[in-house]
């Protein structure tokens, strides 16, 4: 689907930019509240907070590069978010209800479980669910109806920082970089500018012995694709944060041994900057605005500086 243009409205109810925040589409009837965690009793204050009502417990840890996230739905918030004072780990919760009180508890088990299952396809956070929920049965109006909260929902949830549902897969051409002449990139460049109208990303690799790696950087930062080799041996002088990155991925089955010099990524994984993204890729210090290039040879510097 094409992006189109559209208007949020988000309104500070104490005028604090970091305190709550209520996030609205003009056109629509979902409302999404941001609430750190220390002025939970602000929204407990609020009407709104009777709903029935879609939530999101989010925080984070030092075992994970991911935000921990918790999904849930209840028919009174105010009563079930007091009840997770005992989860120690999030620090915001984001929470979806319907301007007009229209949501029931039908749409909130059916969000809930697509929630669930998305984000956990999608893979930008840590889901700390137990389960997937449980899928309501929904007559086709009422899916219906879900599907539309749920596209607005995730609309608001990326506008206030948090794109759970965001992919990070694209679609890619069969193409291998080792055999594309001059003439054949160009054609493909053409090609690719032609059929995706700047839907799709651009692609940049980063190789070297033990290292074979592709990906894309986009509004939050460098995206390394499922299949990309990183080399094994890792130098000295490689940061703290780089060694612990490639251990946590290692035992979490991220990386996973593909030869006697190199792991091979077992899904996308989303680095906050192409230098962080490059270092983890060759196991030594890297400017990864330099060391990524695109079929056409220029740098990452070059296309986006």
């Amino acid at each position: 689907m094409i992006p189109s243009a559209k208007t949020i409205q988000i309104y500070l109810p104490k005028g604090n930019p970091r305190g709550l925040r209520l996030a609205e589409m003009t056109t629509r009837t979902v409302r999404l509240i941001e609430i750190p965690r220390i002025h939970i009793d602000d929204f407990f204050a609020m009407p709104d907070a009777n709903q029935v009502g879609l939530y999101f417990l989010i925080g984070e840890t030092e075992n994970t590069d991911k935000p921990l996230l918790y999904i849930g739905q209840t028919g009174d918030l105010k009563r079930r978010l007091s009840q997770h004072d005992d989860k120690d780990f999030w620090t915001r919760a984001f929470v979806m209800l319907s301007t007009n009180n229209t949501m029931t508890q039908t749409h909130a088990l059916y969000m809930e479980h697509k929630a669930i299952t998305t984000a956990t396809q999608v893979g930008r956070y840590e889901i700390k669910n137990g389960n997937t929920g449980n899928k309501p049965h929904t007559p086709d109006p009422l899916r219906a109806d879900c599907e539309e909260l749920f596209y607005t929902l995730n609309v608001l949830l990326s506008t206030l920082g948090q794109p759970v549902f965001e992919s990070l897969s694209i679609k890619e051409e069969n193409t291998d970089k080792s055999k594309l002449t001059k003439d054949t990139v160009a054609s493909f460049a053409q090609d690719i500018e032609i059929s995706t109208v700047d839907t799709q990303p651009m692609l940049f690799y980063c190789a070297i012995n033990g290292a074979d790696a592709k990906g894309y950087y986009d509004d939050d930062g460098f995206v390394i694709l499922a299949g990309s080799k990183f080399r094994k041996k890792a130098t000295p002088s490689l940061s703290a944060w780089g060694k612990k990155t490639r251990t946590n991925m290692i035992q979490e089955k991220h990386l996973v041994d593909y030869s006697e010099q190199s792991y091979q990524l077992r899904e996308n994984y989303l680095c906050k900057t192409p230098s962080g993204a490059a270092q983890i890729v060759l196991g030594r210090p890297s400017n990864g605005w330099i060391e990524w290039t695109n079929l056409e040879g220029k740098t990452l510097s070059e296309i986006y500086r």
